[in-house]
């Protein structure tokens, strides 16, 4: 594909979609950063594009690919880095895995709960789900806080996706209520991430 193609990055301001933007602002991917609403106004146009009409897509001349992940590493591959290294990808995929399916899978019940349910979802939050996400986010949070314990990064002690992956709810860690509390080495690694201007304001001058 050539290197001149023009390249969109459809975004809107939530959980997943921050990640693909951070990457991109990282990594200084050629983008242009577009936010829409692909379950609101925007839902019918998009959907030839992503059937799942959701949020982040990058869109590469009559191209289109979906899901944060695989955004991710498209941007990476362009990018010529090893911000997705191939040296440690089963390591990357384990945490990008992990995240998705343990630690970050429990922090975004208490997101959607507390964040978007009361903005969008006309009902009170679900107190049962968001108890056994909060048991979950305990159990996995040790499980990351005690991997991190003499480790700078994830990975190799170098930044990659993994860090990005696994971080992705703790930008809203105060509103979702996040219980951090007993985890110091995740305090500190997201302290790190939050040095980088593409984590720590993916969004600053977009629409």
């Amino acid at each position: 594909m050539s290197q001149h193609i023009a390249r969109k990055l459809y975004y809107s301001p939530n959980l997943n979609p921050r990640v693909a933007v951070a990457v991109a602002r990282h990594l200084n991917s050629p983008v242009e950063y577009v936010r829409f609403e692909p379950m609101g106004r925007d839902k019918e146009w998009v959907r030839p594009l992503n059937p799942n009409t959701r949020s982040p897509m990058l869109v590469e001349g009559s191209e289109s690919l979906w899901e944060t992940d695989a955004i991710a590493l498209r941007l990476s591959q362009l990018s010529g880095t090893d911000f997705w290294p191939l040296d440690r990808l089963p390591e990357v995929m384990r945490w990008v895995s992990w995240s998705a399916h343990h630690f970050t899978r429990a922090a975004d019940v208490l997101y959607f709960e507390r964040i978007i349910v009361p903005q969008f979802i006309p009902r009170p939050p679900n107190e049962a789900a968001m108890a056994n996400a909060t048991a979950d986010f305990l159990e996995f949070g040790r499980v990351l806080d005690d991997t991190l314990d003499g480790r700078v990064w994830l990975v190799d002690d170098r930044l990659s996706y993994a860090d990005f992956r696994v971080a992705s709810a703790l930008p809203f860690a105060e509103r979702a209520q996040l219980p951090l509390a007993d985890f110091p080495n995740i305090w500190r690694w997201h302290e790190q991430l939050n040095q980088l201007d593409a984590w720590r304001t993916p969004f600053e001058g977009l629409a």
